[in-house]
């Protein structure tokens, strides 16, 4: 482990807001769904497919990813990924079909896997097991802002000037992060230490029991919060009766409220962990009870009216923001600096795959019921198995030994303090 106490602040409010962009820019489309699905003559299944197509390139990419950042600067391969995926949603603007906005999808997709690969490394080498769950629990928290500002801003743009001038202010907007991140980082990162070891591959990443615990309960959670993601403009305003702007406003509380909760959750975590408290105990109990709070309350929403279901999504948020930290946190600290990019982008591979059933199943499900009782109920199923994920096969969360592991006679982890 490196020595470096605290990531610096700067290089973790800058991966925050790319994160944040990150996730404007991957849900602006569900954004622009309730237009689209007039103006372009779409089913709720066409819907679901385009929903589901941003993951289709975003997973599998994951792996490449994940070599690219152990492999070159990594400043250079999360830049170039930012500037592709802006460019992919400025020309979003000009597209006039089904074919043209699923090809921009994809590529959508392929910019944005750089992000998190190289965000997890940067973790792993540049901080300490305690505080790890604040800056998990800043960056993450991006994904709920992004989906706020994207709700919110992108909703009321539509709403005045239409949705194609959302896709051009939001891509315009996401291209100007570039120049800070290589300007402000090239000295930050560079006067870091970098842990010298060669990197470990994925052969013996995916050997690891608790690489499976870590990924398996990464794409159960997952399934819910993209289901809430994708679907929840519709579902305001085709099930709640809600207009575009009052959507817009509902949506941007729903993610404000995960945003703070997930910040909170990871300074909390850190707090225990300072105080002594034992790492797996820690994280366990968030990640656990996160989902199911998640299970609990996205189930109450398949019996109760549409809007008496925006109170339950709101509730939903909190225990979405309490899992997200220690999805990155429990990741980070398995893999260490070694391993971290490359088992983010595995884990993250395994976990995004989540994005590709969740809008697409629920879009059947609506069609084949007219309703939504049975899509809540079956990402409510999700959380549950997440549970089992988390608890049973992730045993304690401390480094994996990569050095026995390589070697003829493997082990599992190092026998280490719970605080690192």
């Amino acid at each position: 482990m490196n020595t470096r106490a605290t990531m610096p602040t700067t290089v973790v409010l800058l991966v925050a807001l790319a994160i944040t962009l990150n996730y404007v820019d991957r849900g602006n489309l569900a954004t622009a769904a309730p237009v689209l699905h007039e103006e372009l003559q779409l089913s709720n299944a066409a819907i679901g497919v385009l929903l589901s197509s941003f993951f289709w390139a975003y997973a599998p990419a994951q792996l490449v990813a994940g070599w690219l950042v152990h492999r070159f600067d990594l400043r250079i391969v999360l830049a170039c990924g930012v500037a592709l995926w802006a460019a992919a949603t400025t020309l979003t603007a000009v597209a006039y079909g089904f074919t043209a906005l699923l090809l921009l999808r994809l590529l959508l997709g392929l910019g944005e896997s750089v992000t998190f690969p190289s965000w997890q490394l940067l973790l792993a080498r540049h901080s300490v097991e305690a505080d790890r769950g604040r800056a998990a629990g800043l960056v993450g928290a991006g994904q709920g802002v992004g989906p706020m500002l994207g709700t919110l801003c992108g909703g009321l743009i539509m709403a005045r000037f239409g949705w194609r001038a959302m896709f051009v202010a939001l891509g315009i907007l996401t291209f100007l992060w570039v120049l800070p991140w290589l300007r402000l980082t090239r000295r930050l990162l560079s006067s870091a230490p970098v842990h010298s070891g060669t990197p470990v591959g994925y052969g013996a990443i995916l050997r690891q029991r608790d690489f499976w615990g870590a990924a398996l309960g990464h794409f159960f959670a997952n399934y819910p919060f993209y289901f809430v993601i994708t679907w929840m403009p519709t579902f305001l305003v085709k099930a709640g009766g809600f207009t575009l702007a009052r959507m817009a406003v509902i949506g941007a509380a729903v993610y404000g409220i995960y945003a703070v909760a997930t910040a909170l959750s990871g300074a909390l975590s850190d707090r225990l962990l300072r105080r002594g408290a034992n790492v797996t105990r820690v994280r366990k109990a968030f990640a656990l009870s996160g989902v199911c709070g998640i299970a609990l309350t996205l189930g109450s929403s398949a019996f109760v009216e549409p809007r008496a279901g925006v109170w339950l999504l709101g509730i939903a948020a909190v225990f979405l923001g309490i899992t997200t930290p220690m999805i990155f946190s429990i990741g980070a600290t398995l893999a260490g600096p070694r391993a971290a990019g490359r088992w983010a982008a595995a884990q993250n591979f395994t976990g995004q795959l989540a994005g590709i059933p969740a809008p697409l199943f629920t879009g059947y499900l609506i069609d084949r019921t007219g309703g939504y009782a049975w899509a809540f109920g079956a990402a409510a199923a999700s959380a549950l198995l997440a549970m089992a994920a988390w608890g049973l096969i992730v045993r304690r969360i401390a480094p994996v030994d990569w050095q026995d592991e390589l070697s003829p006679h493997a082990a599992t982890a190092i026998p280490v303090t719970e605080a690192v």
